[in-house]
């Protein structure tokens, strides 16, 4: 399946471009190491008669199954075969759907009924026991101990490894063995002997139109919800400020309240707010509400604050000159940098009853100094599974990426990091590792052992990442929307070691960069993962063009049905929406509409609007926000725009939620407790910003993104 530029990306495919041809990775389904599958260029030997053409095994796995299996010492050619079946299910591009939460050295979920399976009876589950409950097999795949969740009464023996020794009935081994029936967007996905494929199903139609409130007048760069799952929010101004709001009440329509003159947090003195830089992006630590420990992204300059400096990105060791890079803006090569800063709610109170902390940064975790004023991304978001924090960074600006930073591994610029901040590095480490601060690389970072790369790099190949996000109920899927350069705008599924493409390509394009100072790199050398959904600059206006992606969430909210399940994006102009559909689900393929949106009357504040049109006056759209109902927000220099239910804006959804909903059903992000532990109101007619320094925002975040 190939890739469509507007609607979404099939799996991995071989392309052709002007007369030659290369291979491309896919950004879903996973592997069980969680990287994305790949072409299999190379015929496996184990492996060879089950069809994976595209998938999670080389010629390394495929020779490790086969020994394993031989090391089972199976008497029973039946079995043997389905053993070999179940074996090989690692090289199947949906080997971490297929095998859930289950240890890697066990069996994938078994499908168990005869719609599904490939093989005649009862279903593909009894047939295994069947052909092995008396076979004995020497680490067994079912063996009860492999499970995350042991089943209550396995029949273990520790002289016997037959089914029938360690499981009491077929039907207690084909429940342990089923697909998660409490995770209806897994349970689809069992294994019946062959490569996974979809059922046909039919696809939901498009929501008729978001209905948008306006909620504040201000102009805000981020919106996070407090960690203590109240109705207040955090919201932070581009000039380093961070303020405590309180959010209405559920079906109210009165705004947003907060204290202007008390923010929670003022490191106004510290960051560079003009028209490329400022305050990025707020961080809670998973435990916050235990250890007061929150993170801020933001811009300083060296000149100004003696602080600011660290180590330039632009070196002999990335092939970059800083004297090539800085004379164009400033007299001072690498003059600005992004820095990444823990501050702390510990304070006489608990974290959460803080109303306002100390502006003294407890640690310095990350400073990278620019070669350009542009493309610093900046934002930073803890997963929502591992705990760790993850650093976007843009590739440094420059028309092209001249030094080509986004392709090269020795440099982080262009990229997505992963970082523990919770085991603090010593001296020597900092020095010896050549870290850019107080982190540690976590183990399974997919570069942590490589020579050539930085250790620190999650995913590469990105020009300016501008908003990221986690969808709530489904972790493993994370979004990025990244800015284009000439032509296109494009949304992305990261997966660890995904290599995105910029400036090898713009999208699904080819790109040809005006200058290379820094070297190319070749479509031949990579396997690039093309965006999912994404569009054109002159499908959005064909005479001013589309400006830059603004990047949103994947609508997990009870406000609006008919946007459910669905990842909404928007252009910085403001004129256009859309809502990305995977279908089938878990599939990786992805369609988009364009989405009506207009102002609801009953807003407390006026909506204006763009001429005699139904579109709100935006201006330009900053940024998305959700609160901890995971409600969606728009924030823009035109105020906080929040999305309600269609009926308020006479738009239908005749579409109910999920059965399984559950508002703020979020899980917890958990990696280890002992290291996550081991650190201990205005008048609603007020604005923070007038109407022209709103204005000048605007045009500081266009020239920003571009």
């Amino acid at each position: 399946m190939g890739f469509d530029p507007v609607s979404g990306v099939g799996l991995a495919t071989l392309w052709l471009v002007g007369g030659c041809c290369f291979f491309t990775a896919s950004a879903l389904p996973l592997c069980l190491n969680l990287e994305a599958p790949v072409p299999i260029k190379y015929p496996l030997e184990f492996c060879s008669d089950f069809g994976y053409r595209t998938g999670c095994c080389d010629s390394q796995l495929d020779k490790q199954l086969n020994i394993r299996f031989n090391s089972m010492n199976i008497t029973s050619q039946i079995c043997s075969e389905y053993i070999k079946e179940i074996l090989c299910a690692q090289c199947d591009a949906f080997a971490a759907e297929l095998h859930g939460p289950h240890d890697t050295k066990s069996s994938p979920n078994l499908c168990n009924s005869n719609a599904s399976s490939v093989h005649e009876s009862k279903g593909y589950c009894s047939d295994v026991w069947d052909a092995c409950r008396n076979v004995s097999i020497t680490d067994s795949p079912f063996s009860p101990h492999l499970l995350n969740s042991a089943p209550s009464h396995p029949r273990l023996s520790a002289n016997n490894d037959t089914l029938s020794a360690q499981w009491p009935s077929r039907r207690d081994f084909c429940a342990a063995f089923a697909p998660p029936a409490s995770d209806p967007y897994n349970a689809s996905f069992c294994f019946d002997g062959g490569p996974y494929q979809f059922q046909s199903e039919k696809q939901d139609t498009a929501p008729k139109g978001i209905c948008l409130q306006k909620v504040e007048l201000g102009a805000y760069i981020n919106m996070i919800p407090h960690p203590d799952g109240s109705n207040r929010v955090f919201l932070a101004s581009q000039s380093g400020k961070v303020w405590l709001a309180t959010l209405p009440e559920k079906g109210s329509s009165n705004p947003i309240t907060l204290n202007e003159s008390a923010p929670y947090l003022d490191i106004s003195n510290l960051v560079v707010d003009n028209e490329e830089f400022g305050f990025l992006a707020l961080a809670f630590h998973p435990n916050f509400l235990q250890n007061g420990r929150l993170f801020v992204s933001f811009n300083c300059d060296k000149t100004i604050w003696a602080d600011c400096a660290g180590k330039c990105s632009c070196t002999s060791d990335v092939g970059c000159d800083p004297s090539q890079v800085g004379n164009a803006v400033t007299s001072v090569p690498c003059r600005y940098s992004s820095v990444v800063s823990e501050y702390s709610a510990n304070s006489l109170t608990s974290p959460a009853k803080a109303l306002k902390i100390s502006s003294k940064e407890v640690r310095r975790i990350f400073t990278l100094e620019l070669p350009y004023v542009s493309h610093h991304a900046g934002q930073i978001l803890f997963g929502p599974k591992d705990a760790y924090l993850y650093f976007m960074l843009g590739d440094g600006g420059g028309t092209g990426d001249p030094f080509n930073f986004a392709q090269n591994n020795k440099s982080l610029l262009g990229k997505i990091l992963r970082l523990d901040v919770d085991n603090m590095p010593t001296t020597e480490e900092i020095a010896n590792l050549g870290l850019w601060g107080n982190y540690t690389i976590p183990d399974t970072n997919p570069f942590k052992n490589e020579r050539l790369a930085r250790p620190e790099i999650w995913a590469l190949g990105f020009r300016n990442p501008w908003r990221c996000s986690f969808d709530s109920l489904k972790p493993l899927y994370f979004y990025c929307a990244d800015v284009g350069q000439e032509t296109y705008e494009e949304v992305n599924l990261v997966t660890k070691g995904g290599n995105y493409g910029w400036r090898v390509f713009e999208g699904p394009n080819l790109y040809n960069p005006p200058a290379s100072p820094g070297g190319n790199t070749t479509e031949s050398s990579i396997l690039p993962i093309f965006p999912i959904l994404g569009y054109y600059h002159n499908q959005v206006d064909p005479k001013q063009g589309a400006s830059a992606i603004i990047g949103g969430y994947v609508s997990r909210s009870e406000q609006d049905p008919c946007i459910y399940g669905r990842y909404l994006y928007a252009d910085l102009y403001g004129s256009v929406m859309w809502a990305g559909l995977e279908f089938p689900p878990g599939s990786g393929n992805y369609s988009a509409t364009t989405i009506n949106f207009t102002c609801s009357a009953s807003s407390h504040f006026p909506c204006e609007f763009v001429g005699n049109s139904t579109i709100p006056k935006f201006q330009y759209i900053f940024s998305w926000g959700q609160d901890n109902d995971r409600n969606l927000y728009i924030l823009s220099n035109g105020g906080i725009f929040k999305v309600i239910s269609p009926a308020a804006c006479d738009f239908t959804c005749k579409k109910s939620l999920p059965s399984q909903f559950q508002p703020n059903s979020a899980p917890v992000p958990t990696r280890s407790s002992t290291a996550i532990s081991s650190h201990a109101s205005r008048s609603a007619s007020l604005s923070i910003l007038s109407s022209n320094t709103s204005f000048m925002l605007g045009l500081i975040i266009w020239a920003w993104l571009m």
